[in-house]
């Protein structure tokens, strides 16, 4: 059995901390306190931000109404219901600074038929993009009678920013620069100055006033890392670590605290029998990335595998979808006593961890 979380006396922040997963359908939250009980901080699954505007988006589309966008680079779940508007006859204008949700390449906004100006046309609606709205937050927590936090930290997927280039190709180089360059360390994947490519990154650490970010993945296997028995057992055998996500699954091979193995793909590419079939290649170092890539995924990188890690046996699958793995020989931890918050309790295990 599991313990339901790691020894407190670990997890030193030393704050009142907002922690924030910020997926393509929900966020995930906890109001982490030192001086209580884990079990007793305050935990919330809510729509994601995207989701949130979005519904603002097909009100304004149910109103007959344009839209002129502004304010940050969010997370892409949103373009479906920019493409929703357009389809229904409506115009789309937007900032420049917004504008990099959809796309890198300016050039490809511009030739959706959407203008971009810095001020609000007349006869639109303003709909600001942010993935944190601390306005909406302060409310939030007023009403449910709990504080404002000590700090804030947040974590998102950000596929960087790569112009002229395939996003997936290019998020997968940071992999690569992670696992060659930075030794694979994974409490170095929560940031407090993130890589100058992950633009949505940076612009979500701004509006959470400097605190530490992650990429979701990340914060998944730090999550798995919360509980005691799995940190532990990935220092005596290797270890499979996969997040089953509503959009993207990521998968790492970890042993004695190093990743030396990464594999990405998108959750809708791939069935059950695929993915199993494409972990097994994986802990074996046998999936190339050009395979997972034609097949429509980021791709799969792994190092000399080292043969102490005994084939990196035990799976640990967490994530929204985990149930794809289901009847499988996997196991399903919940981190701090709820899967949904893997990504919170990996906030708080990354930090702790570089103290």
């Amino acid at each position: 059995m599991y313990s339901m979380y790691s020894n407190q006396k670990e997890i030193i922040l030393g704050k009142t901390t907002l922690c924030l997963d910020i997926g393509s359908g929900t966020q995930d939250v906890l109001l982490y306190s030192p001086d209580v009980e884990l079990e007793n901080c305050p935990k919330f699954v809510l729509p994601s931000p995207a989701l949130q505007i979005g519904r603002r988006i097909e009100d304004l589309r149910m109103q007959g109404k344009n839209i002129w966008l502004h304010g940050r680079n969010m997370g892409g779940g949103v373009t479906r219901f920019i493409r929703a508007h357009q389809k229904a006859g409506l115009k789309v204008a937007t900032q420049k600074s917004s504008a990099y949700t959809m796309a890198d390449d300016l050039t490809r906004v511009t030739g959706m038929d959407i203008e971009i100006t810095d001020t609000c046309p007349k006869g639109f609606e303003p709909v600001e993009f942010t993935d944190f709205n601390e306005s909406w937050w302060r409310k939030f927590l007023i009403a449910a009678e709990l504080p404002w936090p000590d700090a804030i930290a947040a974590c998102a997927q950000d596929h960087g920013f790569h112009p002229g280039e395939s996003n997936r190709r290019g998020r997968f180089k940071l992999w690569q620069s992670f696992l060659v360059d930075g030794d694979g360390r994974p409490e170095t994947l929560v940031y407090k100055t993130p890589p100058t490519m992950l633009t949505r990154l940076k612009d979500l650490q701004d509006d959470i006033n400097g605190g530490v970010v992650a990429d979701t993945g990340a914060a998944a296997v730090l999550g798995a890392l919360f509980v005691d028995e799995i940190e532990k057992q990935s220092h005596e055998t290797g270890i499979t670590l996969v997040n089953i996500g509503n959009s993207h699954l990521i998968a790492f091979l970890l042993y004695k605290g190093q990743i030396h193995g990464v594999y990405e793909q998108h959750t809708g590419c791939v069935d059950e029998k695929q993915l199993w079939a494409d972990l097994e290649q994986f802990r074996c170092g046998c999936l190339g990335f050009e395979q997972v890539f034609e097949n429509r995924g980021h791709g799969c990188l792994t190092m000399e595998l080292p043969a102490e890690a005994k084939g990196f046996r035990p799976i640990h699958v967490l994530g929204p979808r985990r149930g794809m793995l289901k009847g499988y020989d996997v196991s399903f931890p919940a981190p701090g006593g709820d899967m949904m918050l893997a990504g919170c309790f990996g906030l708080i295990k990354g930090i702790s961890m570089q103290k």
